[in-house]
């Protein structure tokens, strides 16, 4: 599999993306952010029509897009964490000029143009070339370093509020940039699973992780591996599976791990209440 340079490529990418998809997308799901992903994952589709309606590379429309709306979102919510109103306005008004821009794409693009617009809706990671793979690559390593930096403060915030800002965490300029990371995780995660799936892999391995372990470093370092082990897997089938999209294989293994996830939790849960319950007819 390995010797085709397509799938090098598709690893290579597909590995440091997953990484950062898998640790944003914990406190993500900690910070009960889930929405602000989904919407995220529209706008990258918004802004990438727009810059192909306007005859620019589809790139730079992506990251304008995420990164503008994710910042904006976190400045209209209450303690840079919006609400529910106002991610499903800005998510209203997006899918509004989603729907003009593709009305112009389709008025005035070719089949090639077409083509490029699928793939960002549905992704296209088998088909990056080295150079795309290697700047993939590089900025989910670069979000995933800086999602690291702000772990231990992040944390402190998401997890108390009052007491965080009380000892001095700048926690609304702290919320703010963590949305703006998301959008550059959002961003170039579309290229990967496209903008319909995006949603997915930041939220099913972070999910799987918070059911799975109380411990926040724990689940961390769980969600960022069952993203990147989601991705292999994934990967690997769309492969061996000629029929089978890899985007589609990716956000299947992310979902059984998650449905897996929350069986173990539910066993769990069900074995220590009949100790419990043992335990008292004991006592």
């Amino acid at each position: 599999m390995l010797a085709h340079e397509f799938m090098r490529n598709a690893f290579l990418a597909g590995s440091a993306v997953s990484l950062a998809c898998g640790l944003v997308g914990y406190f993500v799901v900690l910070r009960a952010q889930v929405f602000a992903g989904d919407a995220l994952s529209h706008v990258a589709f918004t802004g990438a029509l727009a810059a192909a309606a306007a005859g620019l590379d589809i790139r730079l429309g992506l990251f304008m897009a995420t990164v503008a709306v994710a910042v904006g979102i976190g400045l209209l919510g209450q303690r840079a964490r919006p609400d529910d109103v106002v991610i499903g306005s800005i998510f209203v008004w997006v899918l509004g000029l989603g729907t003009l821009f593709l009305s112009i794409f389709t008025a005035n693009s070719s089949g090639a143009d077409g083509t490029a617009a699928v793939r960002v809706l549905f992704g296209s990671i088998l088909g990056l070339s080295a150079a795309e793979a290697l700047l993939a690559a590089a900025i989910g390593v670069g979000a995933a370093l800086l999602c690291l930096l702000l772990a231990r403060p992040l944390l402190f915030a998401s997890l108390d509020f009052e007491v965080a800002r009380g000892v001095g965490v700048p926690v609304r300029a702290l919320g703010v940039v963590f949305l703006a990371l998301l959008g550059v995780v959002a961003a170039e995660a579309s290229q990967a699973v496209g903008a319909l799936l995006l949603l997915g892999l930041l939220a099913a391995p972070g999910g799987a992780a918070r059911l799975l372990t109380a411990n926040p470093w724990r689940g961390l370092a769980l969600s960022a591996a069952i993203a990147v082990g989601s991705t292999w897997i994934g990967l690997t089938l769309s492969y061996e599976i000629d029929s089978l999209p890899a985007s589609s294989a990716v956000i299947g293994c992310a979902t059984v791990a998650f449905v897996a996830a929350a069986v173990l939790a539910w066993l769990r849960g069900r074995g220590a209440g009949r100790r419990r319950a043992e335990a008292t007819i004991a006592a």
